[in-house]
């Protein structure tokens, strides 16, 4: 009787969904798959080791640059293992506890990522409407001091709705509609009241990226409202080139999100590979898609990028 009731309330393991209807293509399935983590890895890690190796690069811009590269590789490591494990050896068993760990470090990485966007919108706003006063504002000291409250903010925001969490009894079907672990799906499959754990996951991205969503774009509306009452036309387009990297970034982090939560919501006709392969790509394009944009729009960056490559062929 001990282990019978385990089971409803605590599972012993979930089981995780490839491509429906497409499960004997799984192994074509996970070529452009790889190729999509080659590309955020190697990237991601080719911008981080010339930041950190380059002492040109030392800056504010670039310390902030870093911070985003450092959560698309952990937003990229948090889900490779469970859906490369499904597409290659169909493991598609994950512990409870696992999944739980596996669910912090995915949502912690999306909440610290929303936060440095945050703050590299800050970093342009101070850059360009108040240029004269950037280093004194931005200085190490507080650039770490930055770091450390992303970290805190994203983990401390997460405990407490992990641990409302275990709480839950689970006797329904065990199986989750991704290849990795994610709060609404798992809380979905609890046979027991969660309006505590919806309100308080509602209340925690409104709080995190909702607001960071609305202070960023009041920071370009500060920008453009500085720039078109002071700069010149050739200082205007200058003063954009430099922000078009982090917007396109920006996008590239929130109309994904936006655009899954749409699908999750409101596509329920919809037939269910739709569901997961949206869900599989969501979570990839920000770290593929970062490091490309930062590398062909900033040239130091690309410089840097190609020296290293040509100190390692010669």
């Amino acid at each position: 009787m001990p282990s019978i009731n385990q089971s409803i309330f605590q599972p012993e393991v979930f089981f995780l969904t490839g491509i429906p209807d497409f499960e004997t293509h799984h192994a074509w399935i996970s070529i452009p798959f790889c190729c999509l983590y080659a590309i955020a890895i190697s990237g991601n890690g080719m911008i981080l080791f010339v930041i950190i190796t380059e002492s040109s690069f030392h800056e504010p811009m670039y310390y902030f640059l870093s911070m985003l590269s450092f959560t698309d590789l952990g937003l990229c490591l948090s889900t490779l293992v469970t859906m490369l494990g499904i597409f290659w050896f169909n493991a598609q068993e994950i512990s409870f506890d696992a999944c739980i760990g596996q669910m912090f470090f995915i949502h912690c990485f999306m909440f610290m990522e929303s936060s440095v966007l945050l703050a590299m919108a800050f970093d342009r706003f101070i850059a360009i409407c108040n240029p004269l006063r950037y280093a004194m504002i931005l200085t190490n000291s507080r650039i770490i001091k930055v770091g450390l409250a992303i970290v805190i903010r994203g983990t401390t925001a997460l405990v407490p709705l992990l641990v409302l969490l275990k709480r839950l009894s689970f006797c329904h079907s065990h199986v989750l509609h991704q290849s990795y672990c994610f709060h609404p799906d798992v809380m979905k499959l609890s046979c027991t009241d969660t309006k505590i754990n919806s309100a308080f996951g509602l209340a925690i991205v409104i709080s995190t990226a909702g607001l960071d969503s609305v202070l960023i774009l009041l920071s370009y509306a500060l920008i453009i409202h500085s720039l078109l009452s002071i700069a010149s036309p050739e200082q205007q387009k200058k003063a954009f080139g430099t922000c078009v990297s982090h917007v396109s970034a920006v996008s590239m982090f929130y109309i994904p999100m936006i655009s899954f939560s749409l699908v999750h919501r409101f596509g329920k006709h919809a037939p269910p590979f739709v569901h997961t392969l949206i869900a599989n790509v969501y979570l990839l394009i920000p770290p593929v898609m970062n490091p490309i944009l930062y590398s062909v729009k900033t040239k130091q960056i690309c410089k840097a990028i190609f020296k290293v490559f040509l100190s390692k062929l010669i």
